[in-house]
């Protein structure tokens, strides 16, 4: 029997679809299921025009069957099989695809799709295999042939006889090695995990034997192992069926079943979308943060199936960074693979789904929002963080997307409220967005900065995130109303309320700041009296875009960046503490120096900033005590 060479460049070609093309060799499985499912798709297609051709589900399906003995691994399929013509065209040319041919020649409905478009699916067989064995008889053909190649030296076509319509796929495999275990491709476990991860969805059952254990008849207690053939595959996924068929409790269990989180979802998203791009998808949001969420080891993305069939397990292009906590799956019929069938090509399908899936999520949480708030705010808490994060992103492109959905603690309400709600609350004479900054609720709350704002009858939100004023500085303004810090250097109040509240400023008082400053040097810009203070005797305000509260994170970072805020002191004039500051200031120079210093420091401690000597603090604190 002569031995036919391959067209193409075989061996070069073989040889990249061995050790390049394809990252982990257990997808050769994925690759044979798809091909015999694509076998069994043919009949049907043929039915649908050949009265002469009954096509009853039951009567197909794929079988794997391992041979320990004989060291081979059998896919087989009841499918249309294979000419002998057929065998040496689809077979004998690496990358011709007999798929991808029956595709273009057949108008594809029903939701029924052939997988296999780049003809070398195939060819994965031998990263594992050290020879191939097809044996396949045609539909409607009495004869069967065996085609047989060890790598690309060659292959070979002979008569053989098969009963029945389909194809056998024989993998003898290699030897193993030190690196690679060859025999695992025949632990039933092993093809069970394969099969459910990656062709768990294929539409026709995948039968294997598999060992199961029982008690041994009339024995309660000796147990006895036998053989079973199961099917292994689900088959029917739930993103497939209607959604009134389905229950929370359908999707609760998906949830648990792929793994996506030991708690339960918090809501979750059914797409069924049909136009010029399709897909189906099942999104869920979790009710818990994921493990090591907030750091650079987690890997955000959705699960990608094409017709069914795993290609990515985690696809990071599906998701906004902003929406990583988001997960789930998405399977489509019109996504255009690589030749591997492990990535996407990044077109105009992967970007026009990624779109919608942005805007359902953004639309389901809004929903949450407005009809279920206390679901929201559990939400939030959890991953809030995430969403600042999107605002202060990218230039802040994103905040158009995210700013409705914020939400700060607010100083009237004692709750979390939207930056809408605020809004809509304020005065017709307020202006601006109040805001303070700090480590909790609780220490914001005590500010001395906030008492002018709150006298006025203000509402000022709370940012206890180390994002937050990051991104606001993004959003600078939101419905035409700019944000100010209580603690900045311009509170932008009304003219006459300035004028009312305005404490005059002598030459005594200028020449008592003046000094202050001498003494506490490059330490602050400036010391001047307050207008925000009522009943605190010193604050510390800012000037510029740098607030105390970001040089604090932005010291904590790993480059361990030297920034400072601009700091002014200010002085509540009409503190009986400044009256004592004045009496030292005419009097005693040296106790002027201790009450300036010891005002800077508590102004330091207020902020919750560190004492830069808290030893020669206790001293002066002692001093002023004796």
């Amino acid at each position: 029997m002569a031995k036919k060479q391959f067209q193409a460049e075989a061996q070069r070609l073989l040889d990249l679809m061995v050790n390049s093309i394809y990252t982990h060799k257990e997808i050769f499985l994925r690759e044979l299921i798809s091909n015999a499912s694509d076998a069994i798709d043919k009949i049907y297609y043929k039915a649908l025009t050949d009265e002469n051709i009954e096509f009853n589900k039951d009567d197909y399906y794929i079988k794997v069957i391992p041979d320990r003995q004989k060291r081979t691994l059998t896919v087989e399929d009841t499918g249309i099989g294979m000419t002998k013509e057929e065998l040496e065209e689809n077979l004998g040319t690496i990358a011709k695809s007999g798929s991808l041919a029956f595709k273009q020649e057949h108008e594809i409905k029903d939701g029924y799709d052939i997988i296999g478009q780049f003809g070398v699916g195939f060819y994965s067989a031998f990263m594992v295999a050290k020879k191939v064995t097809v044996i396949s008889k045609a539909l409607g053909s009495d004869e069967a042939y065996k085609w047989e190649a060890e790598g690309a030296d060659g292959y070979t076509i002979e008569p053989c006889t098969k009963e029945k319509v389909g194809t056998e796929v024989i993998l003898h495999l290699k030897e193993n090695t030190e690196d690679e275990f060859y025999d695992d491709y025949l632990n039933e476990y092993r093809l069970r995990a394969i099969i459910k991860k990656y062709s768990d969805f294929i539409r026709y059952p995948i039968k294997m034997k598999v060992t199961k254990t029982r008690l041994k008849e009339g024995s309660d207690k000796e147990i006895e192992t036998y053989v079973e053939e199961e099917i292994i595959n689900s088959m029917v996924p739930i993103w497939r069926k209607n959604k009134n068929e389905l229950k929370k409790e359908d999707y609760e269990n998906f949830y648990r079943e792929k793994h996506f989180g030991f708690d339960k979802p918090l809501t979750y998203l059914h797409i069924n979308a049909e136009g010029t791009i399709s897909y189906r998808a099942i999104l869920y949001i979790p009710e818990s943060i994921p493990f090591a969420f907030y750091t650079k080891d987690y890997e955000k993305g959705l699960e990608l199936y094409a017709n069914g069939v795993l290609i990515m397990s985690k696809c990071p292009d599906l998701l906004p960074d902003y929406f990583s906590f988001v997960k789930g799956l998405v399977d489509s019929e019109d996504l255009s693979l690589n030749i591997s069938r492990e990535m996407l090509q990044h077109d105009r399908q992967l970007q026009y789904i990624a779109k919608n899936i942005k805007n359902r999520i953004k639309k389901e949480l809004e929903q949450l929002l407005h009809n279920e708030r206390e679901k929201y705010e559990k939400f939030f808490q959890n991953f809030g963080r995430q969403l600042k994060y999107g605002v202060y992103m990218d230039y802040g492109q994103h905040k158009e997307d995210l700013q409705d959905l914020l939400l700060f603690y607010s100083s009237k309400e004692k709750k979390l409220v939207t930056l809408e709600e605020y809004v809509s609350r304020m005065p017709a004479e307020q202006k601006y967005i109040y805001y303070a900054a700090g480590e909790s609720v609780e220490r914001i709350s005590k500010l001395p900065q906030t008492e002018r704002i709150a006298d006025l009858g203000y509402e000022i939100l709370y940012f206890t995130d180390d994002i937050d004023e990051f991104a606001i500085r993004m959003l600078h303004t939101y419905k035409g109303k700019e944000f100010r810090p209580v603690a900045g250097s311009d509170l932008g109040l009304e003219a006459k309320e300035e004028k009312a509240e305005k404490v005059e400023t002598d030459k005594e008082q200028e020449e008592i700041f003046r000094k202050m400053k001498a003494v506490l040097g490059d330490k602050v810009k400036e010391v001047k009296a307050s207008q925000r203070l009522k009943s605190h005797p010193v604050c510390l305000a800012t000037e510029g875009d740098l607030t105390i509260e970001m040089e604090k994170v932005l010291k904590k970072l790993p480059h361990n960046l030297q920034v400072k805020a601009e700091k002014i002191l200010e002085i509540n004039t009409g503190h009986q503490v400044f009256t004592a500051l004045k009496n030292a200031f005419a009097h005693d120079e040296e106790k002027f120096k201790l009450y300036t210093e010891l005002l800077y420091n508590q102004a330091l401690l207020i902020e919750g900033l560190p004492v830069e000597d808290p030893v020669a603090l206790t001293e002066m604190i002692c001093r002023v005590m004796v």
